[in-house]
């Protein structure tokens, strides 16, 4: 019998393109190639597709971020929902057959958010992760905190900033934002890997974190800061009729002097440290690993999620966010938190594929 075919998707038209390549190395490095034929497919910054080298390796050197080389032979979109066609200049369109499963390797706008989700949905091609909605909503922090609350889950105190109040009612903005009081972390609404986050202490601060936020979408969150301990675990959703399972929980810690946890700290060697399991009582771990399913099961998620949360000094949880394609390298927090709870990252690949392979294509 043939092998399940397997189109590793990458990059994108957004500011995370270099951290969706280093996560499709690992996992082009990590597949089994005795189980699965695998594609590997760039989505290069202008948006042309790419069929790229099965061999290429993607990772930060001397600094540089990596990107998709737009060199190799240019891909068609399926039209029937049953192929993908390369096309080299010059040349007849080469048939790739049939692919059984799209794994997206891809974070923030226009990847992660829903929209190359909706696209394999309309093309009926099965795919790593959640759908359509979870998606959608796991993208946008304003909206993930509207549904993490009403699942009766505790988020942080925050302020959504929209481009039309921004231009036409700044100070109406800053004002309600004053009264989360200072510090303020602010981020773009619909960005990951801490792209456009800052931290303000004062009004002139303030004003600059969110024209700098903007950057990256017009759609801002502000966020009264929380003092406690980062502690993170991933879910995973069960091959059977189970419910899905959570990993140990792991504390961050940033290293260096960042006062938060930004890009650098994320993807830069001696930025961050992890501790799995957290230096927490045992019961507050079990209470955290529950409150993860129910933010997986709250946003109706499917494949894998990580879930971020602040562990006060009075012993609180506050929910922070929920990831649903959080960063996927084999040194990167979700996959190492499994590895802690025995499941290594060649076998999360694999089960994340047959999970996509189990799951019918359409409403579920």
């Amino acid at each position: 019998m043939s092998k399940p075919r397997v189109a590793v998707v990458f990059g994108g038209r957004n500011s995370e393109h270099a951290v969706s390549l280093m996560g499709a190395g690992s996992v082009l490095d990590a597949i089994d190639r005795t189980k699965y034929e695998v594609i590997p497919i760039g989505i290069a910054q202008d948006g042309r597709w790419v069929l790229a080298a099965s061999d290429q390796r993607y990772a930060i050197e001397g600094g540089e971020l990596p990107a998709v080389d737009t060199s190799g032979a240019a891909l068609a979109l399926p039209t029937d929902g049953s192929s993908l066609v390369a096309y080299d200049p010059g040349s007849i369109p080469v048939e790739l057959g049939s692919v059984d499963v799209v794994f997206p390797v891809m974070h923030g706008p226009f990847a992660e958010d829903g929209t190359i989700q909706g696209l394999l949905e309309m093309a009926g091609v099965r795919y790593v992760g959640s759908g359509v909605l979870a998606s959608a909503v796991g993208m946008d922090k304003a909206y993930m905190k509207t549904v993490l609350a009403a699942a009766g889950l505790p988020t942080g105190a925050y302020v959504v900033v929209r481009d039309r109040d921004w231009r036409l009612n700044r100070e109406c903005v800053l004002k309600e934002a004053e009264q989360l009081g200072y510090p303020v972390f602010v981020k773009p609404a619909r960005a990951g890997s801490s792209q456009g986050i800052s931290k303000a202490h004062d009004r002139a601060s303030l004003e600059e974190a969110v024209e700098f936020a903007r950057r990256h979408d017009p759609k801002v969150l502000i966020e009264a800061a929380i003092a406690g301990r980062e502690i993170e675990c991933a879910v995973l959703q069960s091959l059977g009729d189970e419910p899905a399972a959570a990993s140990l929980p792991g504390e961050v810690r940033v290293e260096g002097g960042q006062e938060f946890f930004d890009f650098e700290a994320k993807y830069y060697p001696d930025q961050m440290s992890l501790t799995v399991p957290a230096d927490i009582p045992q019961e507050t771990g079990e209470e955290l690993r529950a409150m993860a399913v129910r933010a997986f099961e709250a946003l109706e998620c499917e494949g894998l999620a990580r879930v971020d949360f602040f562990y006060t000094p009075d012993g609180r949880l506050i929910l922070n966010e929920i990831n649903t394609m959080p960063g996927f390298t084999s040194l990167s927090v979700a996959p190492q938190l499994w590895a802690a709870s025995g499941l290594s990252y060649p076998a999360l690949v694999d089960r994340l594929v047959q999970l996509a392979l189990s799951r019918s294509p359409g409403l579920r």
